[in-house]
C-alpha cells in the first residue's frame, strides 16, 4: 500500500476508533431506576475532587458519600440555595458539620441546574439530589 492510501485509511477509521474509546454515558431515571445508587458508586471512585451546586440536597445516601469521600482526603466543595439554610430535610448542615465547604447563594435566584463534577471528568446533571422522588412529587402537582 502506498503512504498516501494508509493515511486515507487512517483519516477515515480514527473516528470510528476514537468513538470506542471515548466518554462512556450512562442514564439513570427515578425513583426506583438506580439514580441514587450510581450517584454513591461515583462519588465512592472519586480521587481529587467533587463539586456540586444544587438547588436542594436531601438525599441521604449522597451526603454521606460526599462525608465518606470528605473523609478519604478528597476536597469537596457544596453550593446550595439560600432556602437549604432553613429547609427541614436539608443535607446542608450534615455535610458542613463532616467539615466540608459548603457555601449557600442568596444572591440569585434559585439555581435549578443540578450538578456533580467529580475529578473534573466526571459531569452527573443531576435532578435528583432529593429524598422525595420527583416523579412521586409531579403526580401530586399534575
Amino acid at each position: 500500500m502506498t503512504k498516501r492510501i494508509k493515511l486515507i485509511l487512517i483519516a477515515c477509521l480514527l473516528p470510528c476508533l476514537l468513538a470506542f474509546a471515548g466518554p462512556a454515558w450512562q442514564v439513570y431515571f427515578s425513583p426506583d431506576g438506580g439514580a441514587a445508587d450510581a450517584i454513591v458508586a461515583e462519588l465512592n471512585k472519586a480521587t481529587n475532587s467533587v463539586l456540586v451546586q444544587a438547588y436542594s440536597f436531601t438525599s441521604a445516601p449522597i451526603a454521606k458519600a460526599l462525608v465518606d469521600a470528605h473523609k478519604r482526603g478528597i476536597k469537596i466543595a457544596v453550593i446550595l440555595d439560600k432556602g437549604q439554610k432553613t429547609a427541614k430535610h436539608s443535607s446542608a448542615d450534615f455535610v458542613a458539620h463532616a467539615g466540608i465547604t459548603t457555601l449557600i447563594d442568596a444572591k440569585h435566584a434559585i439555581a435549578h441546574n443540578k450538578v456533580m463534577v467529580i475529578d473534573g471528568l466526571v459531569l452527573i446533571p443531576v435532578h435528583l439530589i432529593s429524598r422525595k422522588p420527583p416523579r412521586k412529587r409531579m403526580r401530586k402537582t399534575c
